[in-house]
């Protein structure tokens, strides 16, 4: 079986060679040869210039197409994945277009696993522990009122004035900041156009406390049932957002004016100039900070609390960022390969032995990850 590595993108190395080093048969497609040969040409020969009649011409039935590529390739390289019977892994959210092709892979036998990066990824795994601790503790009753936030973001290690540096690409940073999102507080289903219509302050359970800027990120709602969420629950809050610095939104405040209404082409001109005067330096550390926190209320009082936090940054093995997103990438074309993953559309697991063992990975790549019990 051959593993199809899509794209070698800033966030996408790490987990592609781990792939390599540990044996196993790896094409690697990027649509820069050169890019691609300087990531990982000290470990594999075999790199090839993407093409898509290419790549379906050299998929064989079980192999797995990996595509760390933008989204708009997502559903065109898993539709080949089903017409040669091969399974396909990407870290993105699963968009509508990818959901219809559930049937049709469940007919080809074969599993599309997306939303097993960072965020969405190892959230989804931390939210199935609690939830699965949460039912399992003596507080849990079906009438206690639920309280679920997730937060995370990437941010400089190092804080500078715009209060952020890009480890992924900023025209997908200021594509993301028109995107409206739903999610659940005081009970109410809460609309918002737009992420600084919504900012609030969250208090991070870190070994140093320390308080970020959030909002609610995409539509929170699907994930209650996702997260195995009972639904006579009394939901007081769910949110799954994104955290920034403190002062992040001050930095940002002329952003904000025009990004709403400019074109494409003006992002990519917007995008370009940030880019240029915030990215990171060779060798900088940046940092990702994730909490997932469940807690359970019982006539207004805390009856089970629990935070998943992690606090992780770049050091010698390169990016936190790229680990983060990547090395989870690549535990899930192991898990395809052992047929730990049903056919179909999938998103991160929720099987227990697998969200132990992932976490236990993922324990490897960041400097800090622990629950943080509250009571």
């Amino acid at each position: 079986m051959t593993i199809h590595w899509c794209g070698t993108g800033l966030s996408s190395v790490p987990g592609l060679r781990r792939l390599i080093q540990d044996g196993y048969s790896v094409v690697v497609w990027n649509r820069t040869v050169e890019k691609a040969r300087a990531a990982v040409g000290d470990l594999i020969d075999d790199v090839r210039a993407f093409d898509t009649e290419a790549l379906a011409s050299a998929v064989t039935a079980g192999d797995v197409i990996v595509s760390m590529l933008p989204g708009d390739w997502h559903v065109p390289l898993a539709q080949i994945a089903i017409d040669k019977g091969a399974h396909f892994v990407s870290s993105s959210y699963i968009a509508p277009e990818m959901r219809a092709l559930d049937a049709a892979a469940k007919e080809a036998g074969v599993a599309l696993v997306n939303e097993v990066g960072l965020d969405p990824g190892i959230d989804h795994l931390m939210a199935h522990h609690l939830v699965a601790e949460y039912r399992k503790s003596a507080a849990y009753h079906v009438e206690n009122t639920i309280s679920f936030k997730s937060y995370c973001g990437g941010v400089p290690k190092e804080t500078n004035a715009f209060r952020y540096k890009f480890s992924w690409a900023p025209v997908g940073v200021l594509k993301a900041l028109r995107s409206p999102s739903k999610s659940i507080r005081h009970f109410t289903e809460l609309t918002v156009a737009r992420p600084w219509d919504a900012i609030s302050r969250y208090d991070a359970p870190l070994p140093q406390p320390e308080t970020f800027e959030v909002y609610p990120n995409r539509d929170s709602l699907p994930f209650m049932q996702d997260y195995q969420f009972d639904g006579r629950w009394p939901v007081k809050e769910f949110v799954r957002g994104t955290l920034r610095l403190n002062g992040w939104a001050d930095a940002w405040s002329d952003i904000f004016a025009e990004v709403g209404t400019a074109d494409d082409a003006r992002l990519t001109e917007m995008a370009d100039a940030l880019l240029a005067d915030n990215a990171y330096a060779p060798g900088e550390a940046d940092r990702v900070v994730l909490c997932v926190d469940f807690l359970a209320e019982r006539d207004g009082t805390p009856v089970w609390h629990k935070t998943y936090v992690m606090d992780a940054w770049g050091d010698a093995r390169g990016t936190a960022m790229a680990r983060l997103v990547s090395v989870p990438v690549s535990l899930a074309v192991e898990a395809v390969l052992a047929h730990e993953i049903p056919p179909g559309v999938n998103p991160a697991p929720h099987d227990p032995k697998l969200v132990a063992r992932w976490l236990d990975e993922v324990q490897t790549l960041a400097q800090h990850l622990m629950v943080v019990d509250h009571l």
